[in-house]
């Protein structure tokens, strides 16, 4: 009896010390994963302070808080250029050579004088986009500029919808197709070949809408205009007339009531022709028959 009491104590003591150890190997569990939490809270918190963290991160919010750029690559640019230069056929030709050597071409040209003999020029020329600025920069340089316009129009907008129609028009036109290898009555296949007509004639017109707008985006235009410098300066007019103005004045005025007078008779001329001649024909033939007829009533009275 005396043996079983004292073994008793002995599991009691024992178990009372594993308790205990059990205990002590948590709480430093939970100490080592607070101090590694916080030295890893330290670290982030030092390397935030350390100049390239802040670096980074003020760039980080820097990037955040900037707004996206919005680049416009569809872009039709034209400009108008009037130039008065000394010889017009070489001033057209120094155009064309730039303009080419620029990878762009000549369009259309009209080429006219004016009252005093003097050259005029306009052409439409046609450069890529790239060399649009340094084109219109040499253009400028070859006389004396009179008048400059430049436009630019952003059709960014337009062209993505143009790309977008004509791809729901393409997939709409391949449906129809589809749905016409699987139609069996004639009825059918006759409605859905106009209908697949109608959609073709949408898609080629966006097509054709699409390269209109590709063609004016990627090629700039610009209209030159060039005219020759006049020879001789016209020579002012003095407030006071002299008496050379005087004679000349008259002398206009002269020829001037002349060349009306001259226009008047010109303008009775057929009128006066035409009464003289009944004039002739009444002495020559009327009035000589009406003396006869009246001789002989007169002849009796006599006697």
């Amino acid at each position: 009896m005396r043996s079983r009491r004292s073994v008793r104590p002995v599991h009691a003591a024992a178990g009372l010390l594993l308790a205990a150890a059990l205990a002590l190997t948590g709480c430093s569990g939970a100490n080592d994963s607070n101090d590694s939490a916080g030295g890893s809270k330290d670290a982030a918190q030092s390397e935030a302070r350390s100049p390239e963290g802040a670096a980074a991160g003020d760039a980080g919010a820097d990037k955040a808080a900037a707004p996206p750029k919005v680049t416009a690559s569809h872009i039709i640019r034209t400009a108008s250029l009037t130039v008065q230069v000394k010889d017009v056929p070489k001033a057209l030709d120094e155009a064309r050579a730039t303009v080419e050597n620029a990878g762009g071409y000549v369009g259309n040209e009209t080429t006219s004088r004016d009252g005093k003999g003097r050259e005029r020029t306009r052409v439409v020329l046609r450069v890529p986009v790239d060399s649009y600025a340094d084109v219109l920069a040499d253009l400028e340089g070859t006389g004396k500029l009179l008048d400059r316009t430049a436009k630019a129009q952003d059709v960014t907008d337009q062209v993505v919808d143009v790309e977008s129609r004509i791809k729901t028009q393409r997939a709409s036109v391949a449906r129809i197709r589809e749905l016409m290898d699987q139609a069996t009555k004639l009825s059918d296949v006759v409605t859905l070949e106009g209908e697949l007509s109608s959609r073709q004639a949408d898609l080629e017109s966006l097509l054709a809408q699409q390269a209109s707008l590709k063609d004016r985006t990627s090629l700039a235009t610009i209209t030159l205009s060039l005219s020759e410098t006049p020879v001789k300066k016209a020579v002012a007019e003095d407030d006071d007339p002299g008496v050379v103005d005087a004679l000349t004045g008259g002398w206009d005025a002269f020829v001037t009531m002349l060349r009306w007078i001259v226009m008047a008779v010109a303008a009775i001329l057929p009128f006066a022709a035409g009464a003289a001649l009944l004039i002739v024909l009444w002495l020559r033939l009327v009035h000589p028959r009406l003396n006869r007829t009246s001789e002989p009533a007169l002849g009796p009275e006599e006697d």
